[in-house]
């Protein structure tokens, strides 16, 4: 049995894409051993616990600068428990905090395979104008990795761009189809009312602002409702006041993964202008629900958004053009040709997008890493 220590800023109960991409691996891939080390963040949490199949260490105090800990002392504390039980792979998720731990393991133990994950959704030039500081550190994790894995070809180039020379490979978070599948419209549902839903962070690079004002040039049974928390809420709540929207937007907060599919089979469209995006989960996951959605083809979207072939294309920051598409979807004479789109973007999904397809090519990176440093 293989020993992969993961190194992640965040793990559960704290949830994003990266998060859940872990969880779902982990538990595909019963023949690795899985530890991980996060930040604490939460004074609430326990500094040791088993999640899953995932030994999970947390590090820090349970503050916010645990973060900036993991990545000072993250290595220190991995290669500790090396010494006890060693290793035979680190996996850093994110070239971030977690990602600065993972580099500094592989400093103390160049022997021990360096697997990199990029999941990066936010726009790069911001995150590099984080790390300006420390470019230094910032594109050594990129190029001391012995491997990278880029959920998008827009990850992969931006990992070419900072200098990796190791082999790169593209393999995208997929969806969990037992859970993310077509559910019949509830009967209550009032059908003369067309909803519009957008799950995501509550920040400026998805677009939100764009999608809220596109309700403008769309009749008034047509209505918004989204779903997330984040640092935009309360521009978001002043954008919808100031329009003259309150009746017809709603901003539901946060919904545990679990509970979107049958949110979904209330609504009739997904929608996400984003500005920058790493990959899109949740335009795949609403796919796989059977939704129509409409998206700009930014960074990782442009992978699997094809304009009247998986779904329709929208231009960024143009709230007009988002309300067109809109209107071309809710059009009774469109029907059919959104139905033909929709089993495409459901076939697709099932062919590239399920993690039980996904799972083996991970199955496949430990392996070739593990075997070339024996």
């Amino acid at each position: 049995m293989r020993r992969i220590l993961i190194y992640s800023t965040a793990y559960f109960p704290l949830v994003g894409g990266a998060e859940v991409a872990i969880r779902e691996l982990t538990d595909r891939l019963p023949e690795d051993d899985f530890e991980l080390i996060t930040a604490r963040l939460r004074p609430n949490l326990p500094r040791r616990e088993q999640i899953g199949r995932v030994l999970v260490h947390r590090f820090g105090l349970g503050f916010f600068g645990d973060k900036a800990l993991l990545a000072l002392f993250g290595g220190f504390y991995g290669w500790s428990l090396h010494q006890k039980k060693p290793f035979d792979l680190v996996w850093g998720v994110m070239a971030s905090f977690g990602g600065f731990g993972a580099l500094a393991f592989k400093k103390r133990e160049p022997s021990v395979p360096f697997l990199l994950t990029l999941q990066e959704g936010d726009e790069l030039k911001e995150i590099e104008h984080k790390a300006r500081f420390l470019r230094g550190h910032f594109v050594d994790i990129f190029r001391r990795a012995d491997h990278i894995q880029a959920i998008s070809n827009y990850l992969a180039d931006w990992a070419r761009k900072l200098g990796a020379s190791c082999p790169i490979e593209v393999v995208p978070n997929g969806v969990d189809l037992k859970k993310f599948k077509l559910i019949a419209k509830k009967a209550d549902k009032n059908f003369n009312e067309k909803i519009i839903v957008s799950a995501s962070r509550l920040v400026k690079k998805n677009g939100l602002a764009d999608l809220v004002l596109a309700l403008k040039f769309l009749p008034s049974h047509v209505k918004l409702w989204l779903l997330g928390e984040g640092e935009e809420q309360k521009y978001l709540k002043q954008l919808i006041e100031e329009s003259g929207l309150n009746s017809r937007v709603k901003m539901l907060g946060f919904m545990s993964p679990e509970k979107l599919p049958e949110f979904y089979a209330q609504v009739d469209i997904f929608a996400r202008p984003s500005h920058s995006e790493g990959l899109g989960n949740a335009f795949l996951e609403a796919m796989a629900c059977g939704l129509p959605v409409v998206g700009t083809r930014v960074g990782g979207i442009a992978d699997f958004l094809v304009d009247k072939e998986t779904g329709f294309v929208c231009e960024v920051a143009n709230p007009e053009n988002v309300a067109s598409k809109i209107s071309y979807i809710l059009d009774p004479q469109n029907e059919s040709e959104v139905n033909d789109i929709l089993a495409r973007a459901k076939k697709m999904i099932i062919e590239k997008y399920d993690w039980d397809i996904l799972a083996p090519k991970f199955e496949n990176i430990f392996t070739k890493l593990c075997l070339k440093n024996q």
